[in-house]
């Protein structure tokens, strides 16, 4: 066990630590890991490619979301309900105790940096979710439609073989994005039940016990889990959203404040004297990156599955995904956090400080909600990583009901051992599995990325003949 842990802690280190260190003239340094170096040039590529693609298109992002499925499939999904399905698992911990680490390591102007991340990320998102309609596949098991990076890494390394049935490198992808949802199974697990033990002193075995019963009963059942991210996901985060609103209005005059805080610390005026302006750029970069999880290849396993009459629909939907996860959802926890006086926020970090701010805003009612909050943010990771699974399980070992609901009962082991224990290897094993799927999927990315650009620019065609 111990050199398991060993191997999983040198494999962390050289994904997310810092591979290379640069010295900066306020005399800071800035470490870049290797995901840091392989996703930001990407984002920037692609958002150059795609001619800022976010920004470009947001009018029709809003426009294709109230559009209903392209066939009468009742087991196929709409883009809508795609984008909720993704959303489910971009939105978690990363968007509540995610984003107050980054302010507390790198200050306010981490949300800037995490800003801008969303931008650049929300193109690669729209290539990857793009290719994954191109090469959708019938879902002989659930109906509807299946696929992901798997599917088009297998298109790309088999042309030259077209008979063989599976390709090395999908295989890996496949593997590493089960090893990764299994680990943050225990992660979502032990988040809720400490949650629920500080907020509510509820022993972690009852509400371990609780969400393994209700994650159980939804997600043994073949249609259930896309009907209960319907409900939870919209509700969850529309609700999150009002009462940022609420509270960022009890503190208006405040808020001039705090963007100036933002765009002053995000180019070190402050931070060049202290000498931490690379841990400012750092700390948003890489909450951006783990937070919408552009480019790791999870997000298109739900692209595939949307039911849209073009693929590039697909796309602009997840990149959508991005800006709400992000710029919407992010900032909301970061408002919450930067309106808080010092004097109520104290030496906290972490869960406790967020819950402080909530507290100092809302009284008691405040903490109570950033529990529950908490609990449907990581309910829906949980469903949301399961619905990825399917088409990864479906590529390694075929389409059949026995592989899948093994792979299941594991993830719903996983989620029950996680709730009663903390195992940091564990939590590794989850961020070792989400790098060596960006690897995997970034090695068919590039490649690729002409058909999707040229899926873009075809319903450019499409939209000008509409206006």
């Amino acid at each position: 066990m111990n050199i398991v842990k060993y191997m999983i802690h040198i494999c962390y280190n050289f994904l997310w630590g810092d591979l290379i260190t640069i010295s900066l003239p306020s005399g800071s340094t800035l470490g870049l890991s290797l995901m840091v170096l392989i996703l930001v040039p990407s984002g920037i590529y692609f958002t150059i490619r795609t001619g800022f693609v976010l920004i470009r298109f947001f009018p029709e992002m809003l426009r294709i979301t109230k559009e209903k499925k392209a066939s009468n499939d009742n087991n196929s999904l709409s883009g809508l309900q795609a984008l909720i399905v993704s959303t489910a698992t971009r939105v978690g911990m990363g968007n509540l105790v995610g984003v107050v680490a980054a302010i507390s390591a790198g200050g306010a102007g981490a949300v800037f940096w995490m800003w801008l991340i969303a931008i650049l990320s929300s193109s690669t998102a729209f290539i990857e979710a793009t290719l994954a309609q191109i090469y959708k596949a019938k879902d002989p098991l659930y109906g509807g439609y299946k696929g992901g990076p798997a599917y088009y890494i297998h298109a790309l390394f088999t042309r030259k073989h077209p008979a063989r049935k599976r390709s090395i490198i999908s295989v890996l992808f496949a593997l590493s994005g089960l090893i990764c949802w299994a680990g943050i199974s225990q992660v979502i697990s032990n988040s809720v039940s400490s949650a629920f033990d500080a907020a509510f002193g509820i022993p972690p075995l009852y509400s371990t016990i609780a969400l393994v019963a209700l994650s159980a009963v939804i997600v043994l059942r073949k249609k259930a889990t896309v009907k209960v991210l319907d409900m939870v996901v919209p509700v969850m985060a529309s609700i999150y959203f009002i009462l940022t609103i609420v509270i960022i209005l009890m503190n208006l005059p405040l808020l001039p404040q705090v963007f100036f805080r933002i765009f002053t610390e995000a180019f070190g005026l402050r931070q060049v004297v202290a000498g931490g302006f690379g841990a400012v750029i750092m700390n948003g970069a890489k909450r951006g990156l783990f937070s919408n999880e552009a480019g790791s290849g999870s997000a298109p396993c739900a692209a595939a599955a949307a039911d849209v009459d073009h693929p590039a629909k697909a796309g602009l939907l997840q990149a959508f995904g991005v800006f709400i996860d992000t710029i919407v959802l992010c900032t909301c926890t970061a408002m919450i956090i930067l309106l808080t006086p010092a004097s109520a926020a104290g030496p906290l970090e972490g869960m406790p400080l967020l819950e402080a701010a909530m507290a100092h805003h809302l009284g008691q009612f405040g903490v109570i909600f950033i529990a529950i909050v908490l609990w449907l943010f990581s309910f829906s990771t949980f469903l949301g990583v399961l619905f990825y699974a399917r088409s990864n399980v479906s590529y390694i070992v075929g389409d059949n009901w026995m592989s899948q609901t093994i792979y299941k009962i594991i993830a719903l082991v996983m989620l029950f051992i996680g709730g009663l224990a903390t195992y940091t290897f564990v939590w590794d094993l989850g961020d070792v599995g989400i790098g060596l799927m960006t690897i995997f999927n970034m090695i068919a990315l590039f490649p690729l990325a002409g058909e999707a650009l040229r899926s873009l620019k075809d319903y450019q065609q499409i939209m000008k003949k509409r206006n």
